[in-house]
C-alpha cells in the first residue's frame, strides 16, 4: 500500500483545510526530513487501542513509526495566535452582552489564549460561572446574589465558638490543613508576598468556606493551587469562590479518596502513549514504569508547577475551551513525554530516575511548542484516542460547558 503523509495547512488556510497526497510532507520537512509520521489509510477503523489507529474527520489512518518518532508531528504546522484583546472580544457580544458564538469563542481562546485585562471577565464563561447567553444585567443580578449567599457560607464556620469548635474535630483538622498551605502558596508573587497580606487571609476563608459547601469533599491539598491563580485574576473573594467551585465541579475527582479520578487520567495517558508512541510504551513497561505515576502531579493540578504563573494561566484558559477535546491536558503529557523521548531510553531511566527528571523538567518545558504537540497528537489519534480514555475520566461536563 502506498505511503501518504499529512502536509500541514499555511497559518491563511485555516485549521480546517487538510491537504493529502502522495509523497507530500510536513512543511518542516526540509529543516528536519525525519521530524514527522507517515500514514496509511485503512479501509475500516480497528475498534481495539492496540491496533495503534488514528481516525480523523476525514478518514482512518494508520501510525507508522518515522526514525526520529520522539520529535512531534506538529500537524497544522502553524504558529499559535496572539492573545484576544479587548476589541476583538467585543465583537462577539450582542448588544445586551450574550456571547453570539461560545464555539467560536473558545476556539480563539484556544489557539492564542486572552490578553491578562480579559481573564477576569471571561474565565467566568470559560468555568461556567456564567451562562454563554446571559446578559450584562443577568450577571450583574447573579453577582448581587452569589455575594451575599457566599457571605452566608462563610459565617458558618466563622461563628462557630471555641467550644463548639473543640467537638468539632473535622472542622479543626480541616481549618489547620489550610492555614498550613496557605503561608506557602505562591508567596514569591508579590500578590500573595509579605507579613499579614490580607490576599493570603482571603485564599485561607474561600478555602475554609469551600470545605464547608462541599462537606463531603472538604478541603485537599492542591486545592490551594487551583485556587491561587483564581483569586489573582478575579480580585474579589465571592466572585473568586464561585469560580473555584464552578471548577472544582469537574476536577473533584482529582481529589477523590479512592483516587479513581487520577487512575483513570494516568491509565488514559499509558495508553495514548501506547497508540501514539508504542516504542516509548515499550521501553516503560520494561522499566516497570506502566503506572504513570510520574505524570500524577501534572495531571493532579494540571501543570500549575511547571510553568511560570503567566503560562499557567495562559494553559489553563485553553484547557477550560475544550475545544478540540476536554480531555486535552491528557495529550499534552503524551506530547512532554515524547520531547524527552530519547534521553529518557538512552539514559535507562528507572522509575526513581525517571520521577526526578520529570520534576526537575518545571520552568523549562515551552508551552506554545508542548500545546502545538498537543495538538497534533490529539488529532492523529482522533476516535481512536477517545477510546483510550475511559468513560467518566475527569474533567466531567455539563451541557452549557461545550
Amino acid at each position: 500500500m502506498e505511503k501518504l503523509a499529512i502536509k500541514g495547512s499555511t497559518p491563511s488556510s485555516g485549521i480546517d483545510q487538510w491537504k493529502f497526497g502522495t509523497k507530500q510532507t510536513h512543511r518542516h520537512e526540509e529543516s528536519n526530513p525525519s521530524a514527522y509520521q507517515t500514514l496509511r489509510p485503512t479501509e475500516q477503523l480497528k475498534e481495539t487501542i492496540n491496533d495503534e489507529m488514528a481516525s480523523t474527520s476525514v478518514g482512518s489512518f494508520e501510525l507508522v513509526e518515522s526514525k526520529l518518532s520522539d520529535v512531534p508531528l506538529s500537524v497544522w504546522g502553524r504558529a499559535r495566535l496572539p492573545p484576544l484583546e479587548s476589541e476583538e472580544w467585543a465583537t462577539f457580544l450582542d448588544s445586551e452582552g450574550r456571547v453570539v458564538d461560545s464555539k467560536a469563542l473558545r476556539k480563539r481562546i484556544f489557539y492564542g489564549g486572552l490578553g491578562h485585562h480579559l481573564r477576569q471577565e471571561v474565565w467566568k464563561f470559560l468555568l461556567g460561572y456564567h451562562q454563554y447567553d446571559s446578559t450584562y444585567v443577568e450577571r450583574e443580578e447573579r453577582r448581587a446574589h452569589k455575594l451575599k449567599e457566599y457571605r452566608i457560607l462563610k459565617a458558618q464556620w466563622q461563628t462557630i465558638s471555641d467550644e463548639q469548635a473543640k467537638r468539632f474535630a473535622k472542622f479543626r483538622e480541616r481549618k489547620s490543613c489550610v492555614e498550613k498551605d496557605v503561608v506557602r502558596t505562591d508567596r514569591v508573587l508579590p500578590f500573595y508576598a509579605g507579613d499579614d497580606n490580607p490576599n493570603v487571609s482571603i485564599l485561607h476563608d474561600i478555602l475554609v468556606t469551600y470545605s464547608f459547601y462541599n462537606f463531603d469533599l472538604g478541603y485537599c491539598q492542591g486545592m490551594n493551587d487551583f485556587l491561587s491563580p483564581i483569586l489573582f485574576v478575579m480580585q474579589d473573594e465571592s466572585e473568586a469562590f464561585w469560580c473555584f467551585v464552578a471548577l472544582m465541579e469537574h476536577l473533584a475527582p482529582n481529589f477523590n479518596q479512592d483516587q479513581n479520578g487520577m487512575h483513570s487520567q494516568l491509565l488514559a495517558v499509558s495508553k495514548l502513549v501506547e497508540l501514539l508512541d508504542s516504542s516509548l510504551h515499550k521501553y516503560l513497561k520494561q522499566a516497570d514504569c506502566l503506572n504513570y505515576f510520574f505524570c500524577f502531579r501534572w495531571i493532579l493540578i494540571q501543570f500549575k508547577r511547571e510553568f511560570e504563573y503567566e503560562n499557567v494561566m495562559r494553559l489553563w484558559e485553553v484547557l477550560w475551551t475544550y475545544f478540540i477535546t476536554e480531555h486535552f491536558h491528557l495529550y499534552l503529557c503524551v506530547a512532554i513525554l515524547k520531547k524527552y523521548k530519547k534521553k529518557i531510553m538512552e539514559e535507562k531511566m528507572d522509575f526513581d530516575c525517571l520521577l526526578k527528571f520529570i520534576n526537575g523538567l518545571s520552568g523549562h518545558i515551552n508551552l506554545e511548542a508542548a500545546l502545538r504537540d498537543a495538538e497534533s497528537l490529539c488529532v492523529l489519534a482522533g476516535n481512536t484516542g477517545a477510546l483510550c480514555i475511559p468513560a467518566g475520566t475527569p474533567p466531567s461536563l455539563t451541557a452549557n460547558m461545550m
